[in-house]
């Protein structure tokens, strides 16, 4: 059970929202330094239901809501965080990150730096991204890689409860800034409980499926769909190797191009357009470092356009685990029943 009253799944299992607000919890009980605000996060608890709880625990002098103002919660935050405390806030959907990218790029990214390393932003912005949820193109986008070309600032995309939980309590003691993304389609999952007071390094990729003759590398949600891919793909004879890259950055190169020495093929699979996507830059890195490994080397991602809203359009939009099957069995000529 949550320290703040709420059911967070039974036995061995735990729920990616729960995990998201038991981080919180254990993270405000820790240090009387971190503070949490934003819309709706406090007496509401979230508009994903998230964060309900940790108002009554923490009282409104740590946990509170604020007016609609994203530009005003990234200023609070930095000078919160410059002078002392360690703030968590919550930009309630991602889309909006280009409201506050002054404070968060100019200013938080840049402190550690420009003070010759005397000062530094610890401060976390959650957000939750992701389409799939018929929200529209301004309220389902992956904005992660808006943010990836800037040094000081750190990416985190969670695929499951237990790298939720871990990475947030990193992120929160961080001493810069981390972008920290929710995937909306992620937080009912159930999924493994993490050992007690686990804390998970922020820049190291995980294998989430060991394999041998093919790397498919994704991060968030794109996990999920690339685990159930080489499920069905295993029937055709292939084995596939599932790499969760877990942070854009920093981004963790060389666990790709140790999987790549015994797969020599890898597909990049990432829900947000080819066009500087983390993709294309990852595989630009591997075919860089690692081209004396590869076989073949392609990126499944989507159309260059926003998000439709239409369920039938979004549907046909977004890449899925049945795309990623088809795309591998044109690319490798692969089928039911057949070895690569």
């Amino acid at each position: 059970m949550s320290a703040t009253g709420a059911s967070n799944g039974s036995g061995d299992q735990l729920v990616f929202r729960d995990a998201i607000r038991d981080a919180l919890d254990e993270e405000l009980e820790r240090d009387e330094k971190v503070i949490f605000f934003g819309e709706d996060v406090a007496k509401p608890g979230g508009v994903f239901a998230v964060t309900g709880g940790l108002y009554d625990k923490y009282g409104p002098d740590r946990v509170f809501d604020t007016p609609i103002s994203e530009l005003a919660l990234a200023g609070a935050a930095f000078g919160a965080a410059a002078t002392g405390l360690r703030p968590v806030f919550e930009i309630m959907f991602g889309d909006f990150m280009a409201l506050p990218m002054d404070s968060l790029v100019n200013q938080a990214a840049k402190l550690w730096y420009v003070s010759n390393e005397q000062g530094s932003a610890p401060l976390v912005v959650r957000s939750a991204v992701g389409a799939g949820g018929r929200f529209g193109a301004m309220h389902s986008q992956n904005h992660g890689t808006w943010f990836q070309g800037i040094p000081g600032i750190k990416i985190v995309a969670p695929s499951s409860p237990r790298e939720a939980k871990g990475l947030l309590k990193a992120a929160i003691r961080d001493p810069n800034p981390v972008i920290f993304l929710e995937h909306k389609r992620l937080y009912s999952v159930k999924g493994e409980r993490p050992p007690e007071g686990e804390v998970l390094p922020i820049g190291e990729a995980a294998v989430a499926r060991e394999g041998s003759d093919l790397t498919i590398v994704s991060i968030s949600k794109g996990v999920r769909d690339a685990l159930q891919a080489a499920d069905t793909l295993e029937g055709d004879g292939l084995d596939p190797e599932v790499i969760d890259l877990r942070s854009l950055r920093p981004l963790d190169v060389e666990s790709v191009l140790r999987s790549i020495e015994k797969t020599n093929r890898v597909v990049m699979y990432e829900e947000g357009p080819r066009t500087g996507g983390w993709a294309t830059g990852l595989l630009g890195a591997v075919t860089e470092h690692g081209l004396h490994d590869l076989d073949d080397a392609w990126v499944v991602a989507t159309d260059e356009t926003p998000v439709p809203y239409s369920p039938t359009l979004e549907d046909a939009f977004l890449p899925s685990a049945e795309t990623l099957v088809e795309s591998v069995r044109e690319r490798l000529g692969t089928g039911i029943g057949t070895r690569a």
